[in-house]
């Protein structure tokens, strides 16, 4: 079964932003996240993984009727904001959890698992 790995942060864009600059000064093949990742891609369950910019970087298109509204910033108000995700193919939900137990998160931030949905008409189109 294929399941998301949301990662959230109560991190301000600031604290975001230091984070992520340190990330990218690091050494390449260090660090608790490239860890992290190269022990799911050995493992075989990594689809797909990516950083997200922080929700003030954000654009939204709300729909209303017909109409279709652009406006900046995240759709909704929160504290904590999704700053990336791993997407894995594991055989159920107490793999799924295992892996995100496995994930170097901070203290305050939080992993939250959901089932990927497949077999759907759309996915078809993807091959």
């Amino acid at each position: 079964m294929k399941y998301a790995l949301l990662i959230y942060s109560p991190a301000t864009a600031e604290e975001y932003a230091a984070a992520a600059t340190a990330g990218r000064q690091a050494a390449p093949g260090r660090g608790p996240w490239t860890d992290y990742t190269q022990a799911a891609k050995d493992a075989g369950v990594l689809l797909g993984a990516e950083q997200l910019t922080h929700t003030e970087t954000a654009t939204s298109v709300r729909f209303a009727g017909e109409e279709r509204l652009i406006t900046d910033g995240p759709f909704m108000e929160t504290k904590e904001h999704l700053l990336g995700f791993y997407l894995i193919d594991v055989p159920d939900l107490d793999a799924a959890l295992d892996w995100a137990r496995r994930m170097p998160v901070h203290d305050g931030q939080t992993v939250e698992v959901r089932t990927a949905m497949t077999g759907m008409a759309w996915q078809r189109v993807l091959g």
